[in-house]
């Protein structure tokens, strides 16, 4: 019909959804991909150390390629629409790290841990399976917020009763078994503070009284933030463990500026953790040591008691330069006990050189940002949360122990996702990509029609 000369145009039926490329052949290309550097990766070790192919490529190879098909299989029936490098870039790293570990093994014959690391990667592969095929949508989890936080506080409290391992106490050991609980609570906590965070974003963004130019909410919805707070500062008390203390109200601030997109509370986190840092940092010996070696890394050569762990690392990043020396060929095990654990990337500097420490940096670069993407695309405040605060984890962790062993903060005795030895750690990333695996699906899954509102 026309009005005034103009035409108007009924309205069209509602369009059909648009399929979306699922691109499963994609992510299966990269998985073989990412199998056959870290083959080459093992081999060249073999190589630079004893001149001849070592003996286990081959079974080390196809274990790799197995769980890897598996992991691709669960994808492919559970999740079709999952993003198609997520699962890529945990089977590349996960492979990195196994080489980086057998090569350090071969300075270290006495204490193997690559074969241990291998069956935990399994583990670890097969609670990702378990996740993606049992696990048909992420906002179950909401309904489970508050037990997920008390099983976070009843693991984090469980090592305060256990030995202290190299002055910090966040090991559970049992009869030459050891687990470190606090790497699982990370993800419980991430469940509790996406539901949470979704259920009052509201009240904390709108109501309230304002104190220089912060938003501040009433006292209700204020008390868990200063109850995580309390929380952060007392694993540092009593564990005496920055990393995980740094980590958990690290996480907590992102979701909250996510939640209110109220910059002040970035403000507010950086204060309180500052505060309890430096407090700590001055009260507890154990900490104070890290920040003094932090402040001063040369001290104990000027002292004639030789380089430590830090002055090592940073030694080994010198000698990598841009191209490295070449796997196998650096002496980063000099480091000490540490070296297959904290101080892992010190032996990527330094044989891969400044290119491949990038290459890892990428990797995980992209880890994180295809889960902000996905957080992004779904429609319900839960997802958008759970995905920011699983990818937030992620570089959380890499700067905290980057930042540890490059000297630009104090060290914390994380484990580098992936990539250093740690059973637990391990296990636990395996399950943030699932988990990142299931939002990614859903996400995309809403250009096919499925409802995620």
């Amino acid at each position: 019909m026309t009005n005034a000369g103009t035409t108007v145009a009924e309205a069209d039926p509602a369009a059909a959804p648009v399929p979306l490329p699922r691109r499963r052949g994609i992510e299966f290309t990269l998985i073989v991909l990412a199998v056959l550097l870290s083959v080459y990766g093992y081999c060249a070790v073999g190589l630079a150390k004893n001149g001849n192919l070592p003996p286990g490529a081959a079974g080390y190879g196809a274990g790799l390629g197995v769980l890897a098909l598996l992991a691709h299989i669960a994808v492919r029936l559970r999740a079709p629409c999952a993003d198609p490098l997520l699962l890529p870039i945990g089977v590349l790293l996960n492979g990195l790290g196994l080489v980086l570990i057998y090569r350090l093994d071969l300075e270290t014959p006495a204490d193997p841990a690559a074969p241990t690391q291998l069956v935990w990667s399994a583990l670890g592969v097969t609670l990702f399976t378990v996740v993606v095929l049992l696990l048909r949508d992420h906002r179950t989890l909401q309904r489970y917020a508050y037990v997920c936080v008390a099983a976070a506080l009843a693991l984090l409290i469980l090592p305060i009763f256990f030995p202290a391992v190299n002055g910090a106490r966040i090991w559970i050991r049992i009869a030459g078994f050891s687990i470190q609980p606090g790497e699982f609570a990370k993800v419980l906590l991430a469940v509790f503070f996406a539901a949470y965070l979704a259920a009052n974003r509201n009240a904390l963004a709108y109501t309230g009284r304002r104190v220089w130019r912060v938003q501040l909410p009433t006292g209700r919805v204020l008390g868990p933030i200063v109850a995580v707070w309390l929380l952060n500062v007392g694993v540092l008390v009593l564990e005496r463990d920055l990393g995980t203390s740094l980590l958990f109200f690290g996480l907590f601030v992102v979701l909250l500026y996510v939640a209110t997109g109220r910059t002040g509370w970035i403000a507010v986190g950086l204060v309180l953790a500052s505060f309890g840092a430096v407090a700590v940092g001055w009260l507890e010996p154990h900490v104070h040591s890290r920040v003094e070696d932090w402040l001063h890394p040369f001290a104990s050569i000027d002292a004639g008691q030789g380089p430590n762990q830090l002055a090592q690392s940073l030694f080994a990043f010198a000698a990598g330069g841009v191209l490295g020396t070449g796997l196998g060929l650096g002496h980063s095990v000099l480091i000490g006990f540490a070296t297959k654990s904290d101080f892992i990337l010190a032996t990527a500097g330094e044989e891969l050189g400044f290119a491949g420490l990038s290459a890892i940096f990428l990797l995980y670069g992209l880890l994180v940002e295809r889960g902000f993407r996905a957080g992004l695309a779904l429609r319900d405040p839960f997802g958008r949360l759970l995905a920011v605060g699983l990818a937030s984890i992620v570089a959380l962790q890499v700067f905290v122990i980057a930042g540890g062993v490059t000297g630009l903060i104090p060290l914390t005795g994380m484990a580098m996702p992936f990539l250093a030895q740690g059973g637990s750690s391990v296990v636990t990333n395996w399950a943030i990509v699932a988990l990142l695996i299931r939002v990614s699906d859903s996400a995309r899954g809403q250009g096919e029609g499925r409802s995620t509102s």
